[in-house]
């Protein structure tokens, strides 16, 4: 009797009632795709998720799971999954680190918000920023006018770097920044 328990646990924790290739392109395809629809969602709501886009990342893991997972429940499936999603992980950051262009549109650029204390209103709009977020993320920094900011660069993980003036070598930044 305690035989047939554990041995039918165990079928019930290993037997996959779908192949492992089914799990593993259903975990790439669901991942390119919400990884695309994060990169178009911006990169403030990964540096500085709010409620609403931490419930939202929430929902977007619970709608998703089935898509991956075709119904199968088993240990070894969700073991599948589990080791498909890192090892695309990893390809994907080892392909970014190799392709400008490739960790360009799946890992983005940063971006000036402001430069020599002029917020530059474009860039803001086209990150979907406001004045007063800027004031909230300069302020946590220690800045309390713009003037005081050199350059504010809204990096591609979502996070804000700041320069204070004087802070600078020369007049001018450069690098991979979109100004």
């Amino acid at each position: 009797m305690l035989g047939s328990m554990l041995e039918n646990l165990t079928s019930n924790l290993t037997s996959l009632s779908v192949p492992y290739a089914n799990l593993a392109v259903r975990a790439v395809v669901v991942y390119v795709f919400i990884l695309i629809l994060m990169r178009i969602s911006g990169k403030r709501e990964m540096g500085h998720m709010g409620a609403v886009e931490f419930v939202t990342v929430l929902l977007i893991s619970n709608a998703v799971q089935n898509s991956m997972n075709a119904g199968d429940n088993s240990l070894v499936g969700g073991l599948v999954l589990a080791a498909t999603l890192i090892a695309l992980s990893m390809v994907f950051q080892a392909v970014a680190y190799r392709s400008k262009l490739f960790s360009r549109v799946f890992e983005g650029t940063p971006t000036l918000l402001i430069n020599k204390g002029k917020i530059i209103k474009a860039n803001m709009k086209r990150e979907r920023l406001r004045e007063s977020e800027i004031r909230v993320l300069l302020r946590k920094q220690g800045f309390h006018h713009y003037n005081e900011v050199a350059n504010a660069i809204l990096e591609s993980d979502g996070t804000l770097s700041v320069t204070r003036v004087g802070d600078l070598a020369g007049d001018d930044f450069e690098g991979d920044v979109k100004a």
